[in-house]
Protein backbone atom coordinates (compact mmCIF):
# COMPACT_ATOMS: atom_id res chain seq x y z
CA UNK A 1 0.00 0.00 0.00
CA UNK A 2 0.57 3.53 -0.48
CA UNK A 3 0.69 5.39 2.86
CA UNK A 4 1.29 8.85 3.57
CA UNK A 5 1.51 10.65 7.04
CA UNK A 6 1.14 13.85 7.78
CA UNK A 7 3.52 15.18 10.75
CA UNK A 8 4.89 11.94 10.48
CA UNK A 9 8.64 12.79 11.82
CA UNK A 10 7.49 12.74 15.83
CA UNK A 11 7.86 9.73 17.81
CA UNK A 12 4.40 7.96 17.07
CA UNK A 13 5.07 8.60 13.24
CA UNK A 14 8.52 7.29 13.05
CA UNK A 15 7.09 4.11 15.20
CA UNK A 16 4.71 4.28 12.35
CA UNK A 17 7.24 4.94 9.45
CA UNK A 18 10.00 2.24 10.49
CA UNK A 19 7.07 -0.40 11.20
CA UNK A 20 5.10 0.07 8.12
CA UNK A 21 8.60 0.66 5.66
CA UNK A 22 9.49 -2.76 7.55
CA UNK A 23 6.34 -4.49 6.22
CA UNK A 24 6.87 -3.44 2.66
CA UNK A 25 5.00 -0.78 2.20
CA UNK A 26 5.15 2.62 0.64
CA UNK A 27 5.10 5.08 3.30
CA UNK A 28 5.31 9.18 2.24
CA UNK A 29 5.78 11.53 5.35
CA UNK A 30 4.71 15.41 4.93
CA UNK A 31 6.62 17.54 7.09
CA UNK A 32 7.32 21.25 6.97
CA UNK A 33 11.23 20.60 7.48
CA UNK A 34 12.03 17.29 5.45
CA UNK A 35 15.08 16.15 5.25
CA UNK A 36 15.09 12.34 3.97
CA UNK A 37 13.67 10.15 1.39
CA UNK A 38 9.92 9.66 0.89
CA UNK A 39 9.63 13.18 3.36
CA UNK A 40 7.95 15.99 1.24
CA UNK A 41 7.43 19.53 2.15
CA UNK A 42 3.92 21.17 3.29
CA UNK A 43 3.33 23.29 5.97
CA UNK A 44 0.08 22.04 7.96
CA UNK A 45 -2.26 24.70 6.62
CA UNK A 46 -2.63 25.30 2.79
CA UNK A 47 -2.85 23.16 -0.27
CA UNK A 48 0.29 22.99 -2.62
CA UNK A 49 1.93 20.13 -4.79
CA UNK A 50 1.94 18.20 -1.44
CA UNK A 51 -1.86 17.32 -2.14
CA UNK A 52 0.02 15.11 -5.00
CA UNK A 53 1.00 12.67 -2.80
CA UNK A 54 -2.51 11.85 -1.47
CA UNK A 55 -3.77 11.36 -4.46
CA UNK A 56 -3.72 8.24 -5.61
CA UNK A 57 -2.55 6.67 -2.21
CA UNK A 58 -4.36 3.94 -0.25
CA UNK A 59 -3.99 5.42 3.35
CA UNK A 60 -3.31 8.47 5.18
CA UNK A 61 -2.29 8.67 8.68
CA UNK A 62 -2.83 11.78 10.05
CA UNK A 63 -0.72 12.42 13.15
CA UNK A 64 -0.01 16.30 12.70
CA UNK A 65 0.42 18.56 15.49
CA UNK A 66 1.90 20.84 18.05
CA UNK A 67 3.18 18.67 20.43
CA UNK A 68 0.99 18.69 24.17
CA UNK A 69 4.82 18.08 25.96
CA UNK A 70 5.08 22.16 26.42
CA UNK A 71 3.69 24.80 29.11
CA UNK A 72 -0.08 25.51 28.82
CA UNK A 73 -0.04 29.06 28.29
CA UNK A 74 -2.47 30.98 26.38
CA UNK A 75 -0.64 30.96 23.04
CA UNK A 76 0.89 27.57 23.48
CA UNK A 77 -3.11 26.13 23.98
CA UNK A 78 -3.63 28.63 20.57
CA UNK A 79 -1.03 26.73 19.16
CA UNK A 80 -2.39 23.51 19.88
CA UNK A 81 -5.74 23.99 18.83
CA UNK A 82 -4.82 25.70 15.20
CA UNK A 83 -1.98 23.37 14.61
CA UNK A 84 -4.55 20.16 14.70
CA UNK A 85 -7.73 21.66 13.32
CA UNK A 86 -5.77 23.75 10.17
CA UNK A 87 -3.53 20.69 9.01
CA UNK A 88 -6.57 18.03 9.34
CA UNK A 89 -8.60 20.66 7.56
CA UNK A 90 -6.33 20.96 4.73
CA UNK A 91 -5.71 17.07 4.33
CA UNK A 92 -9.54 16.50 4.43
CA UNK A 93 -10.09 19.58 1.69
CA UNK A 94 -6.42 17.60 -0.36
CA UNK A 95 -8.52 14.00 0.33
CA UNK A 96 -12.18 15.76 -1.03
CA UNK A 97 -10.25 17.24 -4.07
CA UNK A 98 -8.33 14.01 -5.29
CA UNK A 99 -9.26 12.23 -8.57
CA UNK A 100 -8.06 9.11 -6.45
CA UNK A 101 -9.09 9.48 -2.75
CA UNK A 102 -7.35 7.23 0.01
CA UNK A 103 -10.19 4.27 1.11
CA UNK A 104 -9.52 5.32 4.42
CA UNK A 105 -8.56 8.21 6.95
CA UNK A 106 -6.94 7.65 10.39
CA UNK A 107 -6.78 10.59 11.99
CA UNK A 108 -4.98 11.19 15.45
CA UNK A 109 -7.01 12.34 17.83
CA UNK A 110 -6.21 11.74 22.06
CA UNK A 111 -7.75 9.67 25.03
CA UNK A 112 -7.59 13.49 26.83
CA UNK A 113 -11.04 13.76 25.49
CA UNK A 114 -12.74 12.36 28.59
CA UNK A 115 -13.08 13.08 31.44
CA UNK A 116 -10.86 12.72 34.89
CA UNK A 117 -12.41 10.13 36.71
CA UNK A 118 -11.19 7.50 38.99
CA UNK A 119 -14.78 5.75 39.82
CA UNK A 120 -14.82 3.57 36.12
CA UNK A 121 -13.41 3.13 32.81
CA UNK A 122 -14.15 5.26 29.83
CA UNK A 123 -15.02 3.41 26.87
CA UNK A 124 -16.13 4.77 23.13
CA UNK A 125 -20.01 3.86 24.63
CA UNK A 126 -20.29 4.55 27.70
CA UNK A 127 -16.87 7.02 28.55
CA UNK A 128 -17.63 10.75 29.37
CA UNK A 129 -16.16 13.61 27.71
CA UNK A 130 -14.49 15.71 29.68
CA UNK A 131 -14.58 19.67 30.16
CA UNK A 132 -17.04 19.85 32.41
CA UNK A 133 -15.33 18.71 35.82
CA UNK A 134 -15.94 20.93 38.60
CA UNK A 135 -12.33 19.92 40.97
CA UNK A 136 -10.00 20.40 38.13
CA UNK A 137 -8.50 23.67 36.86
CA UNK A 138 -10.25 25.41 34.59
CA UNK A 139 -7.86 25.40 31.88
CA UNK A 140 -7.69 21.66 31.76
CA UNK A 141 -11.43 21.73 29.65
CA UNK A 142 -8.96 23.37 26.63
CA UNK A 143 -7.41 20.43 25.87
CA UNK A 144 -10.76 18.54 25.50
CA UNK A 145 -12.02 21.73 23.74
CA UNK A 146 -8.94 21.16 21.23
CA UNK A 147 -9.95 17.12 21.16
CA UNK A 148 -12.93 17.81 20.15
CA UNK A 149 -12.17 20.38 17.13
CA UNK A 150 -9.79 18.25 16.02
CA UNK A 151 -12.26 15.13 15.77
CA UNK A 152 -15.05 17.28 14.24
CA UNK A 153 -12.82 18.99 11.55
CA UNK A 154 -12.21 15.36 10.18
CA UNK A 155 -16.14 14.41 10.56
CA UNK A 156 -17.57 17.50 8.76
CA UNK A 157 -14.75 17.31 5.56
CA UNK A 158 -16.11 16.40 2.76
CA UNK A 159 -14.35 13.19 2.00
CA UNK A 160 -17.63 10.59 0.68
CA UNK A 161 -15.25 8.19 -0.65
CA UNK A 162 -12.93 7.59 2.21
CA UNK A 163 -13.65 5.94 5.58
CA UNK A 164 -12.95 7.96 8.45
CA UNK A 165 -11.37 6.81 12.42
CA UNK A 166 -10.62 8.92 14.78
CA UNK A 167 -7.78 7.21 16.64
CA UNK A 168 -8.56 8.52 20.48
CA UNK A 169 -4.62 7.43 21.44
CA UNK A 170 -3.68 6.97 25.17
CA UNK A 171 0.52 7.07 25.27
CA UNK A 172 1.93 5.67 23.43
CA UNK A 173 5.30 4.07 24.93
CA UNK A 174 8.30 3.01 22.57
CA UNK A 175 11.68 2.81 23.53
CA UNK A 176 13.08 5.87 21.44
CA UNK A 177 14.41 8.62 22.38
CA UNK A 178 12.49 11.73 23.48
CA UNK A 179 9.12 9.91 24.20
CA UNK A 180 7.06 9.68 27.11
CA UNK A 181 8.88 6.05 28.07
CA UNK A 182 11.83 8.10 27.73
CA UNK A 183 11.06 11.03 30.08
CA UNK A 184 10.04 8.15 32.50
CA UNK A 185 12.39 6.04 32.64
CA UNK A 186 15.15 8.90 32.87
CA UNK A 187 13.11 10.40 35.82
CA UNK A 188 13.00 6.04 37.11
CA UNK A 189 17.00 6.14 36.67
CA UNK A 190 17.35 9.33 38.64
CA UNK A 191 15.20 8.21 41.81
CA UNK A 192 12.57 10.15 41.36
CA UNK A 193 9.91 7.48 39.89
CA UNK A 194 7.28 7.87 42.76
CA UNK A 195 4.16 8.37 43.23
CA UNK A 196 3.14 11.87 41.89
CA UNK A 197 0.38 13.84 44.22
CA UNK A 198 -0.59 10.56 45.60
CA UNK A 199 -0.60 8.51 42.93
CA UNK A 200 -4.40 7.75 42.30
CA UNK A 201 -5.12 9.05 39.05
CA UNK A 202 -5.10 6.93 36.13
CA UNK A 203 -2.68 6.26 33.22
CA UNK A 204 -3.57 4.94 30.41
CA UNK A 205 -0.95 3.72 27.87
CA UNK A 206 -0.55 1.67 24.41
CA UNK A 207 2.65 -0.35 24.25
CA UNK A 208 4.44 0.66 20.31
CA UNK A 209 3.94 -2.61 18.77
CA UNK A 210 0.44 -2.92 19.59
CA UNK A 211 -0.28 1.04 18.70
CA UNK A 212 1.12 0.00 15.09
CA UNK A 213 -1.16 -3.46 14.66
CA UNK A 214 -4.28 -1.69 15.88
CA UNK A 215 -3.39 0.68 13.20
CA UNK A 216 -3.05 -2.14 10.68
CA UNK A 217 -6.30 -3.69 12.11
CA UNK A 218 -8.16 -0.38 11.60
CA UNK A 219 -6.86 0.02 7.97
CA UNK A 220 -7.79 -3.48 7.38
CA UNK A 221 -11.34 -3.23 9.01
CA UNK A 222 -13.72 -1.59 6.53
CA UNK A 223 -16.45 -2.09 8.87
CA UNK A 224 -14.84 0.21 11.48
CA UNK A 225 -15.47 3.87 11.87
CA UNK A 226 -15.43 6.76 14.19
CA UNK A 227 -13.83 7.20 17.24
CA UNK A 228 -12.27 4.48 18.78
CA UNK A 229 -9.71 3.99 21.70
CA UNK A 230 -5.98 3.22 21.04
CA UNK A 231 -4.85 2.17 24.79
CA UNK A 232 -4.48 -1.35 26.53
CA UNK A 233 -6.95 -2.47 28.55
CA UNK A 234 -5.70 -2.08 31.96
CA UNK A 235 -4.97 1.25 33.21
CA UNK A 236 -3.10 1.65 36.07
CA UNK A 237 -3.50 4.26 39.30
CA UNK A 238 -0.35 6.01 38.36
CA UNK A 239 1.40 4.99 41.71
CA UNK A 240 1.33 1.50 40.98
CA UNK A 241 2.35 1.96 36.96
CA UNK A 242 5.56 3.68 38.43
CA UNK A 243 6.16 0.89 40.61
CA UNK A 244 6.63 -1.62 38.02
CA UNK A 245 8.20 0.67 35.80
CA UNK A 246 11.06 0.74 38.70
CA UNK A 247 10.76 -3.06 38.72
CA UNK A 248 11.55 -3.39 35.21
CA UNK A 249 14.37 -0.81 35.59
CA UNK A 250 15.38 -2.49 39.17
CA UNK A 251 15.22 0.34 40.81
CA UNK A 252 14.92 -0.03 44.22
CA UNK A 253 12.62 2.83 45.02
CA UNK A 254 11.37 6.13 43.73
CA UNK A 255 10.31 9.49 45.52
CA UNK A 256 7.13 10.70 45.56
CA UNK A 257 6.60 14.27 44.82
CA UNK A 258 3.34 16.63 45.92
CA UNK A 259 1.40 18.57 43.74
CA UNK A 260 3.87 21.65 43.87
CA UNK A 261 7.06 19.45 43.69
CA UNK A 262 4.83 17.88 40.02
CA UNK A 263 4.88 21.64 39.09
CA UNK A 264 8.67 22.85 39.86
CA UNK A 265 9.19 19.77 37.67
CA UNK A 266 7.03 20.54 35.36
CA UNK A 267 8.06 24.05 35.04
CA UNK A 268 11.99 22.60 34.57
CA UNK A 269 11.11 20.09 32.09
CA UNK A 270 8.64 22.69 29.94
CA UNK A 271 5.82 20.81 30.32
CA UNK A 272 2.55 20.64 32.26
CA UNK A 273 0.98 18.96 35.20
CA UNK A 274 -2.30 18.04 33.73
CA UNK A 275 -0.16 15.28 31.58
CA UNK A 276 0.57 13.77 35.23
CA UNK A 277 -2.17 15.04 37.38
CA UNK A 278 -5.29 14.05 34.99
CA UNK A 279 -6.70 10.44 35.48
CA UNK A 280 -7.19 8.91 32.38
CA UNK A 281 -9.01 5.77 32.45
CA UNK A 282 -9.63 4.88 29.12
CA UNK A 283 -10.34 1.34 27.69
CA UNK A 284 -10.30 -0.14 24.00
CA UNK A 285 -14.55 -1.33 24.04
CA UNK A 286 -14.57 -0.95 20.36
CA UNK A 287 -11.30 -2.65 19.82
CA UNK A 288 -12.18 -5.40 21.84
CA UNK A 289 -15.14 -6.22 20.01
CA UNK A 290 -13.66 -6.37 17.19
CA UNK A 291 -11.50 -8.85 18.44
CA UNK A 292 -8.58 -7.15 18.28
CA UNK A 293 -6.03 -8.80 20.63
CA UNK A 294 -3.29 -7.18 22.24
CA UNK A 295 0.21 -8.91 22.27
CA UNK A 296 0.76 -6.55 25.97
CA UNK A 297 -2.47 -6.27 27.64
CA UNK A 298 -0.61 -6.24 30.90
CA UNK A 299 1.69 -3.03 32.04
CA UNK A 300 4.80 -5.09 33.78
CA UNK A 301 5.19 -7.07 30.82
CA UNK A 302 5.11 -4.34 28.53
CA UNK A 303 7.64 -2.44 30.83
CA UNK A 304 9.93 -5.58 30.60
CA UNK A 305 10.06 -5.30 26.65
CA UNK A 306 10.50 -1.47 26.41
CA UNK A 307 13.41 -1.85 28.97
CA UNK A 308 14.77 -4.92 27.26
CA UNK A 309 14.54 -3.07 23.76
CA UNK A 310 16.13 -0.06 25.48
CA UNK A 311 18.69 -1.52 26.86
CA UNK A 312 20.02 -2.82 23.58
CA UNK A 313 22.07 -6.18 22.89
CA UNK A 314 24.58 -6.44 25.55
CA UNK A 315 24.00 -3.91 27.18
CA UNK A 316 23.64 -3.92 30.90
CA UNK A 317 21.20 -2.07 32.87
CA UNK A 318 23.83 0.22 34.81
CA UNK A 319 25.20 1.05 31.08
CA UNK A 320 22.44 1.99 30.46
CA UNK A 321 21.35 3.75 33.21
CA UNK A 322 24.67 6.04 32.54
CA UNK A 323 23.80 6.59 29.00
CA UNK A 324 20.63 7.53 30.18
CA UNK A 325 21.65 10.57 32.38
CA UNK A 326 24.84 11.51 30.50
Amino acid sequence: MRIVIPGGTGQVGTVLNRALSAAGHEVVVLTRRPTAPGEVHWDGRTPGPWTEAIDGSDVVINLAGRSVSCRYTPANLRAMMDSRVLSTRAVGEAIGAAARPPRVWLQMSTATVYAHRFDAPNDEATGAIGGTESDVPGYWSYSVDIARAWEREQEEAAAPHTRKVALRAAMVMSPDRGGVFDVLSWLTRLGLGGPVAGGAQYVSWIHDRDFVRAVEFLIARDDLTGAVNLAAPEPLPQRVFMRDLRRAWRMPAGLPATRWMAELGAFALRSDTELLLKSRRVVPGRLLEAGFGFAYPRWPEAAHDLVRRRRGPGRGLRGAGRAAVS
